[in-house]
């Protein structure tokens, strides 16, 4: 079983497009459990195949926080067919993941940081004038939660010509991140598959529900879509990246419960 995640796990466990694109090299493999559980384990409650808890590729047992997100993981291994598909467990995909980096949370958190200098909302379009206003409509009460509640006054840019943003508006933003390893890697993947670091927080701290965010991230390529049409391969894309985008929202919910 741990060989079979091995392909899945790539260099940056917390890049859920490298994930995809990986996994749909990986052989599947034979369902070779009758039934998967959770059991109690250090930290909270381990998913078992068998009464044997699974562990990832480098052999660290995989332990969720809460029964309700053990469960959940658990659900996926039962959901299974004849075959395994790693493509339809993003939860387990994701509890790999934050097992690998449970000694690296500091540089996961450090790596989101990054995009407060670079976020996707600060970067705004000249023309034409409904595009800068539908993304004036979906950004800027994010900005202004950001300005108001959290002292982050960020400037924004007209193009792609890259700004400076104050320190004081990075520190004041970074000190709201959470700090366990769970939070940390769904607010990762909500800023890797956004863009914006900014939007996974205001998703973290209920600002913004889900679907306000996804849409917020798609605001320039919905626009296109609408006047150029859909290209199916950034589509194929994208219904990809919602289906981690989707799982790093049910783990926050979780967390939260």
């Amino acid at each position: 079983m741990r060989e079979l995640f091995d392909e899945v796990a790539g260099h940056s466990p917390l890049d859920p497009e490298e994930a995809v694109r990986r996994a749909t090299r990986v052989p599947q493999r034979k369902r070779f459990y009758k039934e998967a559980g959770i059991a109690p384990a250090d930290g909270g409650l381990a998913v078992t195949l068998d009464g044997k808890p699974i562990r990832t590729p480098s052999g660290r047992q995989v332990v969720a926080p809460t029964s309700g997100l053990a469960e959940k993981i658990a659900a996926e291994w039962n959901a299974q067919g004849e075959t395994i598909d790693p493509l339809t467990m993003p939860l387990t995909r994701f509890a790999n993941s934050v097992a690998e980096v449970t000694d690296r949370v500091d540089a996961v958190a450090e790596d989101v940081a990054k995009y407060l200098g670079s976020d996707l909302l600060f970067y705004r379009a000249g023309h034409p004038e409904a595009l800068v206003a539908r993304e004036a409509a979906h950004w800027d009460p994010v900005l202004s939660w950001a300005a108001n509640d959290l002292g982050a006054h960020f400037i924004l840019s007209e193009g792609i010509v890259h700004i400076t943003q104050p320190e004081q508006a990075i520190k004041a933003a970074r000190d709201i991140f959470p700090s366990d390893p769970w939070s940390v890697a769904a607010l990762h993947v909500v800023t890797t598959l956004t863009g914006s670091a900014l939007l996974a927080l205001a998703l973290l701290h209920g600002v913004r529900d889900p679907d306000q965010v996804w849409t917020a991230a798609h605001v320039d390529e919905d626009w296109n879509a609408e006047k150029w049409g859909v290209d199916e391969e950034v589509a194929a894309r994208r219904a990809a990246r919602l289906v981690d985008f989707k799982a790093a929202v049910s783990i926050l919910a979780a967390l939260k419960a």
